[in-house]
């Protein structure tokens, strides 16, 4: 039996060699943080992209590793649906009701209502506000003396934007990362010691939300913010309580914690290939293809699940209605098929927004362009101030099978030379 708990990426890498296809177990979350799961990820797209596991906590289900599959299952609406989860828990918070869990026209009608606070035309306004507060947070940073980078910079950054987006006081920000920890990963937020525990907490986001919402109601306020565009529009002013609360949930996830994982994966990364932080150095116009390389190692969300809506051949196998499906970007960003090299970070890697990190077709991630505009300007402004962002020690890894992110990242700050 292998020690999934204490799994190294050795005795991984041994584990996936020797045993049978079968036994790799994929989802146990054991393997995300102890950093450990390539190797099985690996064997899968080389032996059985589109894979069967009969058993497991979750119960059965597929694995696709592939590049080339998962682009086909994420573009397929039609016959996968997303209407039964998002993820491979059946039960975790308030995601099965939000619109990223919904299938056309439903899904169409509530995503067009909160698109255009991330259209180009508001993004180009908001550009000026997030180098502010960009500039503030490393200015406020100690040189030369180690903190934990995700808390004083990933978290802080995102955690801003999100209360900009909402309008939401500015003063009690934190709780915006305080639900979305514990609405992705429940009892391992560390927060709460169940699921029960963690609905009767989202229960309080939804009822401060639901007080910012009537007040968003009144004709005589004024506002582009998310809560306003979803108060005005006919398709989601009268949402039930539920449903209110996965669209919240969905947007407050969306927008923490895929951008401050991949804020903390940038760093480690340039840390693992030195050679690339000198690219860098040596010219910064790099930083927007980096940005989308750095999403593509770092692949902030491990995966996506759909179920079969009818029978289904894909590949050579028979997926059966009802069968839940997990595309593993994790695994499709590594796919040699379509990346060199893949495992190593290349900021000038020509195809680097091949990436599936925002997925595929209809519910390609709303939000990727504020993502991508909050890593250029942190690079930029970083680039302007350090010569390294030192990584001292390994990182600690939250333990999640869905969110591939950490908890804590010790770095010593070096200014330019």
């Amino acid at each position: 039996m292998f020690d999934y708990r204490n799994a190294t990426l050795e005795s991984a890498r041994a584990f996936a060699r020797d045993a049978d296809i079968d036994q790799l177990d994929v989802s146990n979350h054991f393997l995300f943080r102890q950093d450990a799961h390539w190797p099985m990820f690996e064997r899968l797209r080389q032996e059985d992209p589109v894979h069967f596991h009969a058993e497991s906590r979750y119960g059965p289900y597929w694995s696709v590793t592939s590049h080339e599959a998962i682009k086909l299952i994420d573009a397929d609406n039609k016959r996968f649906s997303s209407a039964s989860g998002i993820g491979i828990v059946d039960d975790a918070g308030a995601a099965s009701s939000s619109f990223i869990a919904m299938d056309s026209p439903k899904h169409d009608g509530q995503r067009a209502t909160v698109a255009p606070v991330v259209a180009p035309p508001n993004l180009a306004k908001m550009e000026t506000l997030i180098r502010e507060r960009v500039i503030e947070i490393l200015d406020g940073l100690p040189i030369g003396k180690a903190f934990n980078w995700v808390e004083r910079v990933s978290i802080e950054l995102t955690t801003r934007m999100l209360a900009t987006l909402f309008d939401f006081p500015f003063e009690d920000r934190n709780k915006l990362t305080y639900w979305s920890d514990i609405g992705v990963m429940g009892p391992k937020s560390g927060y709460v010691s169940s699921w029960q525990e963690a609905r009767a907490e989202l229960q309080e986001c939804l009822k401060y939300f639901q007080k910012l919402f009537s007040e968003r109601l009144d004709p005589s306020h004024e506002g582009f913010d998310l809560l306003t565009m979803l108060a005005r529009n006919p398709e989601t002013r009268d949402m039930p309580p539920g449903e209110f609360l996965g669209n919240i949930m969905l947007l407050i996830v969306g927008g923490n914690d895929t951008t401050r994982n991949s804020i903390t994966g940038g760093v480690l990364a340039l840390n693992q290939f030195p050679d690339q932080y000198d690219k860098l150095r040596e010219n910064v116009d790099l930083i927007p293809n980096m940005v989308a390389e750095i999403i593509r190692w770092q692949t902030p969300l491990t995966h996506m699940r759909r179920t079969a809506l009818e029978d289904v051949e894909l590949q050579g196998k028979t997926i059966k209605k009802g069968d839940k499906v997990l595309m593993w970007y994790v695994s499709g960003n590594r796919d040699t098929a379509v990346f060199d090299n893949p495992d190593k970070l290349i900021i000038d890697r020509a195809n680097a927004r091949q990436h599936v990190s925002f997925g595929f077709g209809i519910h390609r991630c709303m939000g990727n362009r504020l993502a991508e505009m909050q890593l250029r300007i942190l690079w930029e402004e970083i680039s302007k101030r350090f010569h390294k962002v030192e990584v001292i020690g390994e990182p600690e890894r939250v333990v999640s099978n869905f969110v591939k992110g950490y908890s804590k990242m010790s770095v010593i700050l070096h200014p330019l030379k």
